[in-house]
């Protein structure tokens, strides 16, 4: 019996110094795995910390922005829980979260299989520190723990616009009045970062889905993960990768990555038609002419029945028709197709301002169509192509009014690229 009991204390013995020591290798593992994450989030944060904008020939530091401890975010949000949760986009997932101190948040996540990756958060963490408008969405802090890299922005009470114009149980909560206060905003918001901010911003993704609104439905610009900075005398640029939304980017940046500001006033034009109608850009109309909400708004306006275009949950009795004509004309003026011919967005705000200024006529608006449409389509919502794709679709058609044109691409359709993007 004694023998038994020897062997029965002694494998109790040899069963603790086991789980003691795997205890310490998995300690030892997960410590040295820590510190390899800590290590490589510190360079990630010195990468950020020592980022360099350039504005014309001058050289700053410009990261100033909270760093945010995961455990805070953790807490916030619940660890993520799934109620929590708010949507997802090209970066990555949405969470809701309230801090200890009562202030709700909103978290964006870096998904792991994000198309957008350190260059985007970098370039978003340091563009929008910078930046400080009523209409464009506060961040407040980025956190960097191991692979994850995480966005702290203020709570937005409605979510995108979006959400409630294209929803017909929610549109009706915008009448006129309310849907030309978002039009200004907005407006107001791209002419800081064109003119009045301390850096010059071309956003290249503006659209109704990175427009946020908060409790009293007022328009803040979001998501700056593929702006760029422009010099303050330079007038285009060139990218071989195009990146942005189907529907919103102008013809010459879709077709041949050239971008400008005259890029976001196109962008600007798309959201004015979507936001009087009510329809998304990329809508279909008519199969035989293809129509989508450009053409289709072009079409009505040539033949003198714009005012079909208005949202019908828009009452009749909340707004005066020569007021919505003026901003559907606004609209299609940002929206034409040459560069050149779209009013700069103080224009813009001017005319939509005044009542009485005689405003020009606009040109047909830029919209493709048949293949390199449907090469588009073919894309995912959030576009990252490369140009020269469009050289091996051959030929393809761009409507021109009432009548098309067809004209082959030119050989080399980079004049000034030198094999980096911009």
């Amino acid at each position: 019996m004694s023998v038994i009991l020897g062997l029965l204390f002694l494998a109790s013995v040899a069963y603790l110094v086991y789980k003691k020591f795997k205890q310490k290798a998995e300690l030892l593992a997960y410590s040295e795995r820590h510190s390899q994450a800590s290590q490589e989030s510190s360079q990630t944060l010195s990468m950020i910390r020592s980022g360099i904008l350039e504005e014309g020939s001058r050289k700053e530091n410009a990261f100033n922005l909270p760093i945010v401890d995961v455990n805070v975010v953790l807490a916030a949000t619940g660890n993520f829980a799934l109620e929590n949760k708010l949507g997802e986009g090209g970066f990555g997932t949405v969470f809701r979260g309230r801090l200890e101190g009562g202030e709700r948040i909103a978290v964006k996540r870096l998904s792991y299989s994000s198309t957008q990756g350190l260059s985007e958060f970098k370039n978003e963490v340091i563009l929008i520190a910078e930046l400080q408008h009523i209409n464009l969405v506060q961040l407040l802090g980025c956190c960097i723990a191991g692979e994850e890299r995480m966005l702290i922005y203020e709570y937005m009470e409605n979510k995108s616009l979006d959400t409630i114009i294209f929803d017909k149980s929610k549109s009706s909560q915008l009448d006129w009045p309310k849907r030309f206060e978002i039009i200004m905003g907005i407006a107001r918001g791209i002419l800081y970062l064109h003119q009045d901010s301390r850096l010059r911003i071309i956003h290249r993704d503006l659209k109704a889905s990175n427009v946020l609104l908060d409790e009293n439905m007022n328009p803040k610009i979001s998501d700056f993960g593929i702006a760029r900075i422009f010099g303050r005398h330079d007038n285009d640029s060139v990218t071989n990768r195009v990146v942005g939304t189907y529907g919103y980017m102008s013809p010459e940046y879709a077709m041949y990555g050239v971008f400008s500001i005259k890029s976001d006033v196109f962008s600007f034009g798309v959201l004015v038609l979507e936001i009087i109608s009510g329809k998304k850009c990329s809508e279909i109309f008519a199969v035989e002419p293809r129509l989508n909400l450009l053409s289709y708004a072009w079409t009505l306006w040539n033949d003198r029945n714009v005012l079909n275009l208005i949202d019908s949950s828009i009452s009749k009795n909340s707004y005066d028709e020569s007021k919505i004509i003026r901003c559907l004309q606004v609209g299609l003026l940002c929206a034409q197709d040459r560069p050149q011919d779209r009013p700069h967005m103080s224009e813009v705000i001017l005319m939509l301002n005044s009542q009485n200024m005689i405003l020009p006529l606009p040109k047909q608006p830029g919209y493709i169509g048949d293949r390199f449409m449907d090469y588009m389509e073919s894309s995912t919502s959030y576009m990252s192509h490369d140009t020269s794709m469009v050289r091996k679709l051959g030929r393809f058609r761009v409507y021109s009014g009432e009548s098309e044109r067809t004209r082959r691409l030119p050989s080399r359709v980079f004049p000034i690229w030198n094999g980096n993007e911009i």
